[in-house]
């Protein structure tokens, strides 16, 4: 089958033959009808997560899919050949970026009904994410203070629904162009990061999703109340991150020192910082598809592009200016 390979770290994604999936007990071959694009993508092709996230060349990029099933392994119940589903394989089982993917049952799940496949490919690492940010470590509830970074982007454009969800007020920050479409998502108020400092304009939150990272994440720490807390999801990771993922004495050590300085400086201010690398999950992508179907969640598409124009679509991705997510189709 054809699939995007990087050769080697650093190299540039091709187009290639490659051997079909291997289809275990559990797993689910799934034709690949449309695969979102990210920041991550991009990332583990340079090289950037290597010592922690390790790929032996070649590999193939693509952390989502939407797509029909093709066959299902012998242990496989929850699905059948003909189910349109979507999925964030699990690290070191991507590859979505190609004809077909196996990916294990328990990262699959039925695709929202009330959408297509472009929209559906746009969701499960972004909406993971949020989900995983907003829920699983902040706890959001009705009544905070939720300000989310970067909201006219694919992780930002579905936080602030789902925020907006939990009964929180949302700020964000955007470009001033893209003002009233983060106030369609149901931004409350909207800082224009070129022209305002958020930390001058916003103080009291309860929760801040930071994807920026720097000094950005510095700032955030000081307009949380005490005992806020500040989410990263681009950096520095923290030693429960290094434990998630079983990382030797030498990593540990090596992740701590990462982010010892903010996480010192959080203490000093009465808040806590923690980061974020989001983990697959069928049973969360349920939940978060009947949040579509009920119309509390939308998937945002900023663009799409065919299947053999990946490399490019995803050289893109560096210029920015795309509202939610990018998609390659395959239809």
């Amino acid at each position: 089958m054809k699939a995007f390979v990087v050769s080697r770290y650093k190299a540039p994604v091709e187009l290639a033959e490659v051997a079909e999936p291997r289809v275990g007990e559990r797993d689910v071959l799934v034709r690949v009808q449309a695969a979102g694009l990210n920041q991550l993508d991009e990332k583990i092709r340079a090289g950037e997560f290597k010592q922690i996230l390790p790929y032996r060349p070649p590999f193939t990029l693509g952390h989502d899919v939407a797509g029909t099933v093709v066959e299902v392994g012998t242990g496989v119940r929850g699905f059948k050949p003909g189910d349109e589903v979507y999925a964030r394989p699990r690290d070191r089982r991507i590859g979505t970026f190609a004809e077909r993917i196996a990916v294990d049952e328990d990262d699959l799940a039925l695709k929202p009904a009330s959408i297509g496949m472009t929209a559906a490919g746009s969701l499960p690492l972004v909406a993971l994410t949020a989900w995983q940010a907003l829920v699983e470590k902040g706890n959001v509830e009705a009544g905070q203070q939720v300000l989310v970074h970067a909201g006219a982007g694919g992780v930002g454009s579905i936080a602030i629904q789902l925020a907006k969800h939990l009964g929180a007020a949302v700020a964000t920050t955007a470009s001033a162009a893209n003002a009233d479409f983060v106030r369609g998502l149901g931004a409350d108020v909207v800082i224009d990061y070129r022209s305002q400092d958020f930390e001058k304009l916003l103080s009291g939150y309860d929760l801040v999703l930071d994807s920026l990272g720097g000094e950005n994440l510095e700032k955030s720490l000081r307009v949380l109340r005490p005992g806020g807390k500040a989410i990263g999801i681009t950096g520095p990771p923290d030693p429960a991150f290094a434990r998630e993922i079983g990382a030797g004495p030498v990593l540990r050590l090596a992740v701590a020192a990462l982010s010892s300085g903010v996480r010192r400086r959080a203490r000093r201010l009465g808040v806590r910082y923690e980061f974020l690398f989001m983990r697959s999950s069928g049973a969360q992508l349920q939940r978060i598809a009947t949040l579509v179907d009920s119309g509390a969640l939308r998937p945002v598409v900023g663009k799409t592009a065919p299947f053999d124009q990946t490399p490019e679509a995803l050289g893109a991705l560096e210029k920015g200016g795309i509202r939610g997510k990018a998609v390659i189709t395959n239809p």
